[in-house]
């Protein structure tokens, strides 16, 4: 399957832009899988430096993950204040404590104005943001999470580090 919704604007993009391995990953801020991956996504990350830019997408499996919804609307609220990946790091890290005094706990913890956190908490634009990003992994035939697309195309193959990295060597 290809990635259906090319990597753009809207997305939250780590590393060199102009890397030629381009690493999405759909995930879901409550799914140990997605938990499992990602120390191995960051030491991939550090391993092949700016050979890789990183793009995360939300995937949240609210039926049987009913924190990760505003999981990811946190980390959207946090983007709003340029801390995207520092929620982002600091709920995977947390992923078993995702309700909403945790949350707030955590955008303190990272420097962001609370207030203005949980005022963006009810904005709307987030929520069609992670539908969107939901939406486009639907498209692409995502079906679980962790889903990875390498350079527009799903990969398929084990995501555990030495496989992965060797495949992502090999681009």
């Amino acid at each position: 399957m290809n990635l259906k919704i090319a990597v753009n604007n809207n997305d939250h993009i780590q590393g060199n832009l102009s890397a030629s391995i381009e690493l999405v990953e759909y995930g879901d801020y409550q799914c140990p899988h997605c938990g499992h991956a990602y120390p191995i996504v960051k030491s991939l990350q550090k391993k092949l430096g700016d050979k890789v830019k990183f793009i995360f997408r939300n995937f949240p499996l609210q039926e049987i993950h009913p924190d990760a919804v505003n999981a990811a609307i946190a980390a959207e609220a946090a983007a709003l204040q340029n801390k995207f990946w520092e929620m982002h790091d600091i709920v995977f890290e947390h992923q078993n404590h995702l309700d909403s005094k945790h949350l707030i706990a955590y955008a303190e913890k990272i420097g962001l104005n609370v207030a203005q956190f949980e005022n963006d908490f009810t904005n709307e634009t987030l929520i069609q943001k992670i539908e969107h990003d939901f939406e486009g992994g639907i498209r692409s035939g995502v079906n679980g999470t962790p889903s990875f697309f390498v350079n527009g195309l799903k990969y398929q193959n084990s995501w555990e580090e030495e496989p992965f990295l060797n495949y992502l060597s090999s681009i």
